[in-house]
């Protein structure tokens, strides 16, 4: 049980209590067996990962990691691996957080700052979750039109619906929303594992590309499709969304009942994360094996799917290509929305309808998207798509710093805090992320070129 000194340990450290619980509408709502087997226990558990991994195969993640795959071969495939290893890690915190300290990352931040901060932060998560959006409007609007013929304008503005969708899913309930996740990331990982076998990538060349080399980061165009995969990996909003919905759990809130739900919760997230990695090296593999040195641009989604059946010579394979693209646009609509409300009442505070949340986080995207589309096109929406991704890398910086600072601290943490070995691989990775952002800046203020 939770002695008065473990509480009072908890709470210190912190300026002020935020005013109401993360995501309150779903806040302790899942319930978890008091009795039971291992098994048991951690599929009562289970789901909040799948959601969270959901932000790691979105729509940007294909077109940085075809793009790479075309370009560079196997050679960023370090960086995949690297990036998810990374993004394992900071989850892993994120989640602490929030079991711990029953406070998600937004509101943590404003807890433990003043307005002004909280504010300003809150504008550059609100600029993440719109490249975020971005994303899921231009794939699910690339997918429609490869699927049915649908001209681009017309799928963007279809995308705007999915309000609708996301209102009926939250009145069915949490666990509801989880099932039709998992079906989706299932869906998406057995298109790729297939397209993966059909395109017989040269396995000593595979291999090879999970070995690092000095040239990505020396190469500035490598560099910035290595930025455009961390960014597309490693999600900002996620880490937001990940300290609350692990909250939905009815775990009890002692010592003990927290250190059970945090085993049980990284371990959902790992699994989850680990079938991501192998969707983002599914993807980047078959940009690969299909591509690279055919001189084909497939910088667009739409030159992928096009040339993928002829190349691979499977009839089939453009058309599960487009399905998966549509499966996975649709199942980043339900977390974007989630993390949209989540930093909103974490932040500032501020609670409003979902359905308002979600039209207005989805207009913001909708609106640039249209515009380049009409005026450029589909190469136009490509660029986008990529630059959407490097703006989510940019953004990492401001959601990670205060993740590892309140995670480290014994006296917001108590017996919780992170060890010394946690502690030091979370802040190298910071910095390295840190200073890739710097020297990505430096390169596009210094040269003013568009090295996409």
């Amino acid at each position: 049980m939770v002695t008065r000194s473990d509480e009072e340990t908890e709470e210190r450290g912190w300026l002020k209590r935020s005013a109401s619980v993360s995501l309150e509408e779903v806040n302790n709502t899942v319930k978890i067996p008091n009795k039971g087997g291992f098994w048991r226990k951690f599929f009562a558990f289970a789901g909040p990962g799948s959601l969270v991994a959901v932000g790691y195969v979105d729509p940007g993640n294909w077109a940085t990691s075809i793009a790479g795959g075309a370009r560079f071969g196997y050679t960023l495939l370090i960086v995949i691996l690297v990036a998810n290893l990374v993004a394992m890690l900071l989850q892993s915190l994120s989640a602490k957080l929030g079991i711990v300290t029953g406070r998600d990352l937004a509101q943590a931040t404003r807890d433990a700052t003043g307005k002004k901060t909280a504010m300003i932060l809150w504008v550059l998560t609100e600029l993440a979750i719109i490249a975020t959006d971005l994303a899921e409007v231009i794939g699910s609007a690339i997918a429609l039109n490869l699927l049915f013929g649908l001209p681009l304008l017309v799928g963007i503005a279809i995308t705007t619906l999915d309000v609708l969708l996301l209102l009926y899913l939250q009145k069915k309930g949490f666990r509801i929303i989880e099932a039709i996740v998992i079906v989706l990331m299932a869906t998406i990982f057995a298109v790729f594992a297939f397209e993966v076998i059909i395109s017989k990538p040269e396995i000593s060349a595979l291999f090879s590309g999970f070995i690092p080399r000095t040239e990505i980061v020396t190469n500035p165009d490598m560099l910035f499709i290595s930025l455009g995969i961390l960014g597309a990996t490693v999600m900002p909003h996620n880490l937001y969304l990940h300290s609350s919905i692990v909250q939905t759990r009815q775990y009890k809130r002692t010592i003990e009942g927290k250190k059970e739900a945090l085993k049980f919760s990284i371990l959902d997230s790992t699994i989850s994360l680990t079938l991501a990695f192998f969707i983002n090296a599914g993807i980047l593999i078959l940009g690969a094996a299909a591509f690279y040195g055919t001189n084909l641009d497939v910088s667009e989604l739409e030159a992928a799917y096009e040339l993928l059946s002829p190349t691979l010579g499977v009839g089939i394979a453009s058309t599960l290509f487009a399905v998966a693209l549509l499966a996975s646009g649709q199942n980043s609509t339900i977390t974007g929305t989630m993390s949209g409300q989540i930093v909103m009442e974490g932040f500032i505070q501020l609670r409003i309808a979902p359905w308002l949340r979600r039209l207005i986080t989805r207009l913001l995207a909708v609106i640039p998207a249209f515009i380049v589309t009409w005026l450029a096109g589909a190469k136009g929406t490509g660029e986008l798509l990529l630059w959407s991704q490097v703006v989510l890398s940019l953004q990492l910086p401001f959601a990670v710093i205060p993740l590892v600072l309140f995670t480290s601290d014994k006296k917001k943490m108590g017996k919780f805090a992170n060890k010394l070995p946690i502690k030091i691989t979370a802040w190298l990775c910071t910095v390295v992320i840190v200073i890739l952002n710097i020297f990505l800046i430096g390169y596009i203020v210094v040269t003013g070129q568009d090295i996409g």
